[in-house]
């Protein structure tokens, strides 16, 4: 994955490419969006329907005020055809070939769509999507049902570039047996190591039966899909049509993306580093809100009241009279209820991890400043010679206060005191 790539100067120069592309696509639309507001104003957005008022306005704002503005006909539709399917199915486990010959009666009809203000085409890969994803569920769950037989030699394809979609239930099935197996072939490999490790370390220990690992790989994958389907299933119809807009922009240049307000508030803590709240980072598992890490300094570790694995069960403001229960709620809003503005309190209904009591803890929202962000330096001693060491884990700076915290100071004084 792109978080795990090489270390030090490798490290270094493959975010800061990625960080400068992200920053690129989102203030060139920022740009073009501002322009709406100056030389581009003759059009009127007046429809109702948010996502249809969206996409023309960023259609025309891109259209209008993009250096290199696309004509939008049917060569232009082709792509983001392409680039959207392969976005919602690239391993091609979930849509049948029948689907993919319905979606192709709008493969030069995306244009017309687009200038039209019509969203036929989105709406039906959205549905079928949806339906797809529940029949994936059943089918993982019944698979991984029954034990794989590991000595039966068999050929995985693991490019989705290289597979044609499926004509049949019973092929669709068949493909993610493979994968399932794949997966917990990976697994049970893991345990087997781990098992041999233990033997050489304790002659006497009793080593599991490839049965009994065999059993614990399938309840790993199957944890695993469970964790992906439980994120699938949160994602809302909004989340889907940004997939899209993005299949169109992005055909403008590779540069251009668009965010939706989420989005943008997420690429702003990245791009900062801080953010007002809590400072506690939260993951869903299953319908629990758990702490998954307290940031040191913020004011849930200054508290000693919060750790991780506690589950947030409820949510209440300081001008509430109510808490808000978040168990099942979607991360997102969940998170929205709990980070707010500095100097604001909030109260959390708390099922602690240890005993699993219930506590109520209050704390005052504040700045908090992600340090893993940051450049950081090192004096190191080798040979008789002294190094000095910055590592730059990424570009960052405040859109919203340009003479805060940057790369680029922080840089200049590193260099300085080393």
């Amino acid at each position: 994955m792109a978080q795990f790539l090489m270390y030090f100067v490798q490290n270094l120069m493959t975010k800061s490419m990625r960080y400068m592309k992200r920053n690129l696509k989102i203030l060139v639309l920022a740009v073009l969006m501002a322009a709406t507001s100056c030389s581009f104003t003759t059009k009127k957005f007046d429809d109702p329907n948010k996502d249809k008022l969206l996409i023309d306005l960023i259609t025309y704002v891109l259209s209008q005020g993009h250096y290199d503005a696309k004509e939008i006909n049917d060569d232009f539709s082709e792509k983001v055809y392409k680039h959207y399917i392969a976005s919602l199915d690239p391993s091609k486990r979930f849509f049948y070939k029948e689907d993919i010959e319905e979606f192709e009666k709008y493969k030069l009809l995306i244009d017309d769509e687009i200038n039209n203000k019509e969203l036929n085409f989105f709406d039906l890969t959205y549905s079928k999507l949806e339906k797809r994803n529940e029949e994936a569920k059943r089918l993982y769950t019944e698979i991984l049902a029954e034990p794989f037989d590991f000595s039966k030699e068999e050929d995985f394809v693991a490019d989705g570039d290289d597979l044609d979609y499926v004509t049949s239930k019973s092929e669709l099935k068949e493909r993610w047996r493979k994968q399932l197996k794949f997966s917990t072939l990976i697994n049970y490999y893991d345990l087997k190591e781990d098992e041999k490790n233990k033997k050489e370390n304790d002659p006497d220990y009793t080593m599991k039966s490839d049965e009994e690992l065999e059993k614990k790989a399938r309840e790993t994958t199957r944890n695993s899909l469970s964790e992906y389907f439980d994120l699938t299933d949160d994602l809302e119809r909004k989340d889907y049509f940004s997939v899209f807009i993005n299949a169109v922009v992005e055909e403008f240049d590779p540069h251009t993306y668009y965010f939706a307000p989420r989005d943008k508030d997420r690429f702003d803590i990245q791009m900062s580093g801080k953010i007002e709240g809590i400072g506690a980072r939260l993951q869903k598992k299953n319908d629990d809100i758990t702490i998954m890490d307290v940031i040191s300094g913020g004011p849930a570790w200054k508290s000693e009241e919060l750790d991780a694995g506690d589950v947030i069960l409820k949510v209440k403001q300081e001008n509430e009279n109510e808490p808000v229960n978040i168990s099942g709620m979607r991360l997102d809003d969940a998170v929205d209820l709990i980070k707010g503005p500095k100097g604001s309190k909030v109260t959390l209904t708390v099922r602690k991890k240890l005993l699993g009591n219930i506590e109520q803890v209050t704390l005052t929202r504040d700045l908090v400043e992600l340090e893993e962000t940051y450049a950081k330096t090192a004096m190191v001693d080798k040979d008789g010679k002294h190094y000095g060491i910055i590592n730059l884990p990424k570009f960052y700076f405040d859109m919203e206060d340009y003479n805060s915290r940057n790369a680029a100071s922080d840089m200049r004084k590193d260099i300085i005191e080393l």
